[in-house]
C-alpha cells in the first residue's frame, strides 16, 4: 500500500512531460514545414530568372530546343560574345542610354514629387484637397492614352530622337506625390515646430529636416521611378529613331525578326539588363521595406 501511495503522484508529471514533448515535436515539425514551403515558393519565383540565366549560356540550337533543358550542354558564352561584338547591336551603348535616362528620370521624379507632396502635406492653402484629388484622379488614366498627346508635345518642343524625350514627359509622377505625402504625414510636426522656433525658413525645414528623415521613402520612390523608365519599351520605340540612341528594352527587340528569334541572344541581353536592377535592390532593400511600411501610418 505504501509503495502504491508513493508512486501515484509521479503519474501526472510523467503525462505532463510527455504532452509537452509532443507539443515541442509538433512545433519543430511546423517550423520545418514552414521553411520547406518558403524554399519551394522561393524557387518557384526565382525559376524564370534562373532559366533566363541558364538559357543565356546555351547554344542557339539548344536555346530553341523543345523540351527546354535546365543545364546547358555545352556551356558556352557565345551569346554574350555575339551580342557585345556585333556592330548592328550596340548593347553597351543601349545600356548607357538606359542608365542615363533612368537616373535622370528618377532624379526629376524625386525632386518634383517631394516638393509637391510637402506642400500638400504641411502647407495650408485654399483648394488643397481639390488639388490632391485631381492628382490622384490621374492615376486612373491608362498611360497608353497619353502616348499621342505626349508625342505631339515632344515634337513641338523639338525633343524627338533625343534622350530628353524619354526622361521628361513622364517625370511628373502622381504616385510619387501620393506616396511621399503619406510619408510626410507620418513625420511628427513637433520637429518642424522646433526648427521654426530656431529661426529656420520653410525651405530650410524642407531641406534640412524633412528630406533627411525621408530617406527611406525617397530611396523607394527613386528605385520605382528608375525601374519604370528602365523597363519602358513602348515610348522609346515611338520617340527614338536612331539605332545608337535606343534604350536597352527597345534595342533588344531588334534581335528578333519575323522569321526567327535568337533566344540565346535575347536571354543574354535580358541578363545584362537585369544586373543593375538586382544590384540596386540588394543595396536599397532596407530603405524600401522601411519606406513602404511607414508611408501608410497616417493620412
Amino acid at each position: 500500500m505504501t509503495a502504491d501511495v508513493e508512486t501515484r503522484p509521479a503519474a501526472p508529471a510523467a503525462r505532463r512531460g510527455s504532452s509537452s514533448g509532443e507539443v515541442g515535436d509538433r512545433g519543430g515539425v511546423r517550423v520545418v514545414l514552414r521553411y520547406v514551403l518558403l524554399v519551394v515558393l522561393g524557387l518557384l519565383f526565382l525559376s524564370p530568372l534562373i532559366f533566363m540565366i541558364v538559357t543565356s549560356f546555351k547554344t542557339r540550337g539548344e536555346a530553341a530546343g523543345i523540351p527546354p533543358s535546365w543545364i546547358p550542354n555545352p556551356f558556352t558564352t557565345q551569346a554574350y560574345e555575339s551580342i557585345l561584338a556585333a556592330p548592328g547591336t550596340p548593347v553597351l551603348r543601349w545600356f548607357a542610354n538606359s542608365l542615363v535616362a533612368a537616373l535622370a528620370h528618377a532624379a526629376i521624379v524625386v525632386i518634383t514629387s517631394a516638393m509637391a507632396a510637402y506642400a500638400l502635406a504641411r502647407m495650408e492653402f485654399r483648394g488643397r484637397g481639390v488639388v490632391f484629388g485631381m492628382i490622384i484622379a490621374t492615376l486612373f488614366v491608362p498611360p497608353v492614352i497619353l502616348v499621342i498627346p505626349n508625342y505631339l508635345i515632344v515634337g513641338e518642343l523639338g525633343w524627338l530622337n533625343t534622350l530628353v524625350a524619354v526622361i521628361v514627359p513622364t517625370a511628373a509622377s502622381a504616385f510619387g506625390v501620393f506616396f511621399l505625402r503619406q510619408f510626410f504625414l507620418s513625420i511628427p510636426e513637433e520637429l518642424e515646430e522646433a526648427a521654426r522656433l530656431d529661426g529656420a525658413s520653410p525651405l530650410q525645414i524642407f531641406l534640412k529636416v524633412i528630406m533627411p528623415l525621408s530617406r527611406p521613402a525617397l530611396a523607394t520612390l527613386a528605385l520605382l521611378a528608375l525601374l519604370t523608365n528602365w523597363n519602358d519599351f513602348l515610348w522609346p520605340v515611338y520617340v527614338l529613331f536612331s539605332p545608337e540612341l535606343q534604350t536597352l528594352p527597345a534595342g533588344l527587340s531588334t534581335l528578333q525578326s519575323a522569321n526567327s528569334v535568337r533566344y540565346d541572344l535575347l536571354m543574354a541581353g535580358a541578363v545584362i539588363a537585369s544586373v543593375p536592377v538586382l544590384i540596386l535592390f540588394v543595396f536599397l532593400q532596407r530603405f524600401i521595406i522601411e519606406g513602404v511600411s511607414r508611408s501608410g501610418l497616417k493620412g
